[in-house]
């Protein structure tokens, strides 16, 4: 299993074929990733653990916020602009079509938006 540590926390790459990808994310509390929208990519999250605050809207002057917990899901498509955030320390599953590479950063906390 490939970890790929984040400045949010980590992910954990348990499969990514030609199909799809599905990873492991911890999340820590007070920290969240990019406001991010992808071209192709499309994903569905589900919370193990903790509370995800996740944000998501048609762009970014549209954008609500809902919190997740244990066995809550949901599933972003391309072009939806989104993030996750750590109201607590959270553990999710993300499971999506294997464009590894397709986020687009329009905001983010640690200096790597485009």
């Amino acid at each position: 299993m490939k970890v790929i540590e984040k400045p949010w926390g980590k992910e954990e790459v348990i499969e990514i074929n030609d199909k799809y990808m599905m990873k492991k994310l911890t999340m820590w509390k007070g920290h969240r990733c990019s406001l991010q929208l992808h071209n192709y990519k499309k994903e569905t999250i589900y919370v193990l653990s903790g509370q995800l605050r996740i944000i998501s809207g048609p762009d970014q002057d549209n954008l609500t916020g809902e919190i997740y917990t244990a066995g809550d899901s949901i599933t972003i498509s391309p072009g939806t602009v989104h993030r996750m955030e750590g109201a607590e320390d959270s553990v999710y599953l993300e499971a999506s079509t294997p464009e590894m590479d397709d986020v687009v950063r329009l905001v983010d906390d640690y200096d790597r938006a485009e």
